[in-house]
């Protein structure tokens, strides 16, 4: 490889270990590995991970000085949730005077149904903050450890505040060779109950992570490699192994964050649905002016303060069985083919499948039959989802999952004759049925996040992405493409994506000084998570309902720095695309602005009213990167283009003029700014003082005749 830096992404999944090698200037895939997670072994998955690491740098001849990240994501967490495999956790709950009555009922968060009949169990002890002495706080932790308890989470009432009390107990619990966490170290936001038990789910997984995250840095030190080992975070981030042991709750949901995250690299979406399809489920996911949404997870039907991506899952996916009754089809899934033990019907040998007849299986105890093809000499496949769409010819020739044309021919022909139908239409049927199970998911994330489905593009990837998604978008009436490498989507995500921090706190009339400090507390946390300074870029929110201030950090590492897709789209290109985002004609769509990389698009539309009396004129206004992806659009928005020393002058006016008044106070508009790579989001500033302290921080590097574009709307 010559003096090439390479990253490898891992994925640490149930059944399989992946890894790709990528070229960290070109991000080519240059090689692709994939071998059986080693669950059993004695240094567990971190065995695999190593070998894997070891096979992918001999066969491409990779030195262990030139690996630039190893980034890995470990799916294992869900899994050990879902399988009741955690620690149990002592809670020892804090809190005083007219609060303590509610603390103790607070931090008491009992035991959580983590899946069905599997449990994450708690054991409870309260004391009063006043009371709090080295001798009190070491027999409450004997008490809890004397039941049970392996890790010890420390929650006091509004330890965001003042978090010295849980510090005094994470370190009396550590020296005693104990793991201990603090609600403060998880969440900055106020809510007791919600914040002990983020903390509690967190702690629960330290035990695990700790061994793996060990296991593993020792492994891959004694490979050679010197580079920083990172996780991915399920929000699309990736964190280092040293953040992973104190906060391995981030980790949890990761493997539903990472297939976005690589489609998010290599194309270019502006507005989309991404489906991520697997054998026997697909992870739903909405982007939306090139960014992927984030909410609140919940974990065993609970709220926590774990923000990850918005993923929904169906089970629906390459390898969900047909149902039938009364002569037709009358389900697809929720069983797969791997759940039954069978192969499918569309990757089997022709020869395997003489003398055909149709069979009934019930995967599990309770099921109900499914439909499988009995063949001579004791074969036996399962009709598939894929079956139907490779049947269908949906599926291109040189896809993943392009099957055996005449295998797949013989059992759909069997199942046709059994029900009287043709094999087309069998599979027909079998399709419109996934589709119509699928949309209802992809219409009510159309309607959470007001996309505009003209717009939308449904994105593929996964093993079975094509199988599913052309079928959709034809049937339904969208675009759509299939991710590059699709098969392997989720593990170029884990090897490229970037760094991420977020820190919320409870803040009731944020001040100029809360924002400028908790912007210089992310920036510290991110730099401390791997992330080259330089590179970073931070946006805050405030919600001035819920009293919250939020600021989320993104940057890259050391070795990443620039876009995946760095071809410039031609202007006449970015037009159509803002003509398109924006739903009016090419003609009405003018170029009005551009700096850096941003390149703004203006069209006016008169809207007519009281029978054509009354007109009013509307601006539409998109931005777009100097890729094609549409980064802002909306309808009644309004620009102005200037240069860095005009910032107190014409943008304030501008402001002031987009300002609506009321005797009550002024409400200002919601501000984009985009400057050199930079696109600054200010919607969460409530104050015109509030916006111009982060726009004075943000762009204090800008010599003065640096331009500027503005975009705002109320």
């Amino acid at each position: 490889m010559g003096n090439k830096q390479i990253r490898i992404g891992i994925d640490v999944g149930g059944t399989f270990t992946d890894a790709v090698a990528i070229d960290n200037e070109t991000f080519e895939v240059l090689s692709k590995v994939k071998i059986p997670t080693t669950h059993h072994d004695k240094r567990g998955v971190a065995s695999g991970i190593v070998t894997i690491i070891q096979r992918i740098m001999s066969e491409n001849g990779i030195l262990p000085r030139i690996l630039s990240l190893s980034p890995m994501e470990p799916r294992r967490q869900p899994m050990l949730c879902s399988e009741g495999d955690v620690a149990r956790v002592g809670i020892l709950g804090m809190g005083t005077g007219m609060d303590a009555r509610s603390a103790r009922s607070e931090t008491n968060v009992a035991d959580i149904e983590l899946a069905t009949g599997k449990y994450l169990k708690t054991y409870h002890r309260f004391i009063d903050s006043k009371e709090l002495t080295h001798e009190v706080i070491n027999d409450a932790i004997e008490q809890l450890l004397d039941q049970g308890a392996e890790v010890i989470v420390a929650s006091e009432a509004y330890s965001v505040d003042d978090p010295s009390n849980e510090l005094r107990v994470i370190e009396a619990a550590r020296s005693r060779g104990v793991y201990a966490t603090g609600g403060h170290e998880i969440s900055q936001l106020y809510g007791l109950k919600t914040r002990t038990r983020t903390a509690v789910v967190n702690a629960s997984l330290i035990p695990k992570m700790m061994e793996t995250a060990n296991m593993t840095e020792q492994a891959v030190k004694e490979a050679g490699i010197s580079s920083q080992l990172m996780i991915m975070r399920c929000d699309g981030g990736v964190m280092s192994i040293d953040e992973v042991r104190k906060r391995p709750i981030l980790t949890m949901l990761s493997g539903l964050a990472a297939g976005v995250a690589g489609a998010l690299m290599y194309e270019k979406i502006s507005d989309g649905i991404f489906f991520e399809v697997g054998g026997t489920s697909v992870d739903i996911s909405v982007i939306k002016n090139g960014k992927v949404m984030i909410e609140n997870a919940q974990v065993g039907g609970h709220k926590t303060y774990l923000r990850s991506l918005d993923v929904r899952t169906l089970a629906v996916a390459g390898g969900s069985m047909i149902q039938i009754g009364g002569g037709k089809i009358t389900d697809v899934g929720p069983r797969s083919a791997h759940i039954a033990g069978l192969e499918y019907e569309c990757f089997a040998e022709s020869a395997n499948l003489a003398e055909p007849s149709i069979g009934l299986v019930s995967p599990r105890e309770g099921d109900p039959d499914y439909v499988t093809v009995r063949c001579a000499e004791g074969h036996e496949y399962a009709l598939t989802l894929a079956g139907a769409a490779n049947l269908l010819n949906l599926v291109p020739e040189d896809d993943y999952a392009r099957g055996n044309v005449e295998s797949d021919r013989i059992a759909w022909d069997t199942l046709g004759a059994h029900l009287g139908i043709s094999a087309e239409e069998a599979a027909r049927s079998a399709m419109d049925i996934a589709i119509q199970k699928v949309m209802v998911v992809v219409s009510q994330m159309i309607t959470d996040y007001e996309l505009d489905t003209g717009f939308v593009t449904l994105v593929g990837g996964g093993g079975s992405g094509a199988v599913l998604v052309p079928a959709m978008a034809a049937k339904e009436g969208f675009k759509h493409q299939i991710a590059n490498n699709a098969p392997y989507i989720s593990t170029i995500g884990v090897g490229m994506a970037m760094v991420r921090e977020q820190i919320e706190k409870t803040v009731v009339g944020a001040t100029e000084r809360d924002i400028k400090l908790i912007r210089m507390e992310i920036i510290e946390k991110i730099v401390q998570s791997g992330a080259n300074e330089s590179t970073v870029d931070v946006t805050i929110e405030i919600d001035a309902q819920r009293n919250i201030l939020r600021a989320i950090a993104t940057g890259s590492t050391e070795l990443r720095s620039k876009d995946l897709g760095s071809r410039e789209v031609p202007v006449n290109e970015l037009l159509l695309t803002a003509a398109q985002a924006l739903n009016q004609p090419e003609g009405q769509t003018e170029l009005k602005a551009a700096s850096g990389r941003w390149f703004l698009f203006e069209a006016s539309e008169v809207k007519k009213s009281m029978f054509g009396l009354v007109k009013k004129k509307l601006n539409h206004v998109s931005v777009l990167d100097r890729q094609g992806v549409v980064r802002f659009k909306k309808a009644n928005a309004f620009h102005l283009a200037f240069v860095k020393k005009d910032m107190y002058s014409r943008f304030a006016s501008f402001l002031d003029e987009n300002t609506i008044y009321s005797d009550a106070n002024a409400t200002i508009p919601k501000a984009f700014i985009f400057y050199k790579e930079k696109m600054l989001d200010l919607t969460g500033m409530q104050t015109k003082e509030q916006l111009f302290s982060i726009l004075e921080v943000e762009t204090q590097m800008l010599e003065d005749n640096n331009e500027m574009l503005a975009v705002v709307y109320q």
